[in-house]
């Protein structure tokens, strides 16, 4: 299913969780076979732009997120000239993350305009951490790089022009809608927020509601329904005792990632995950 690699497709966010650096574990662990492809947690979409399908539905929560891929694949031109107008100046990052603080002119902005303020505090806020406050306000600070990459221009061209040869359903909607409706045939890799390896280790500023244990619970019923309908898939989550009692009625494979996101640097390092499937 994969297609011309160069292309040059690769992920133009960064994103907590990524799934870059695990690529060639999840690889061998997928379906031989894949005719239409589902991520409903697309995130920076590491797997997705690595497979390139021909036929996928993506989706996320997270409506700036999906705006930037909407953009990507409909006016990327326009996207790399408003993005040759941002500074990696601490002033002009605090202004531009301010623009959601007054809701009028923010919904003012065009499209282009929102979605190029995503890519730039995402290359140049602190660890590239998407997070919002409970107004659902962009809040992660400065992160004082020398010379991000704002402006990748190639990979922003190459994600475009794939996103426009291939047949993408692109939604922002609650993840259980997306599963309940999908075509038998359909293979599906889930990535939601991870289960919290501690009680000071959950991360839920990726968007105003979080992700509870109750959500976990609701998350591995839903992948129920996809095994009693006959449709594979494959789901990463934290390797907690909590997960793998969830799921322990499927095949899980533990493997190692390293963690990169922690206020405390003593912190980081590998850590345990799980690998879910429904399939041999």
């Amino acid at each position: 299913m994969k297609r011309s690699k160069d292309m040059l497709v690769s992920p133009v966010l960064k994103w907590v969780g990524g799934k870059r650096q695990l690529l060639s574990v999840l690889n061998p662990l997928l379906p031989k076979r894949i005719t239409t492809y589902c991520e409903p947690f697309i995130g920076g979409g590491a797997l997705l732009f690595d497979l390139l399908p021909k036929n996928a539905y993506v989706n996320d929560i997270n409506t700036d997120l999906m705006r930037v891929y909407s953009v990507i694949k409909n006016d990327v031109d326009s996207l790399i000239a408003t993005l040759l107008g941002f500074k990696n100046e601490e002033a002009f990052f605090y202004s531009v993350r301010d623009w959601d603080r007054d809701s009028e002119k923010y919904a003012a902005l065009s499209e282009v305009q929102k979605a190029a303020r995503i890519l730039y505090l995402n290359k140049t806020c602190y660890n590239g951490l998407f997070r919002v406050n409970s107004a659902g306000e962009f809040n992660s600070p400065f992160g004082n790089y020398r010379n991000p990459n704002i402006v990748n221009a190639p990979a922003l061209r190459a994600m475009s022009s794939y996103l426009n040869s291939a047949t993408i359903q692109f939604s922002s909607l609650d993840y259980a809608y997306v599963l309940q409706n999908l075509p038998r045939g359909c293979f599906v890799y889930l990535d939601p927020p991870y289960d919290p390896l501690s009680d000071t280790s959950s991360f839920t500023g990726y968007s105003k509601g979080g992700f509870t244990r109750a959500d976990q619970i609701k998350l591995r019923e839903c992948c129920d329904d996809l095994n009693k309908r006959g449709i594979k898939f494959m789901l990463s989550n934290s390797a907690t005792e909590f997960i793998k009692e969830q799921y322990a009625a499927y095949h899980i494979t533990i493997v190692q990632a390293k963690r990169k996101v922690n206020s405390d640097s003593t912190k980081r390092g590998e850590v345990d995950e799980v690998v879910v499937r429904n399939y041999e």
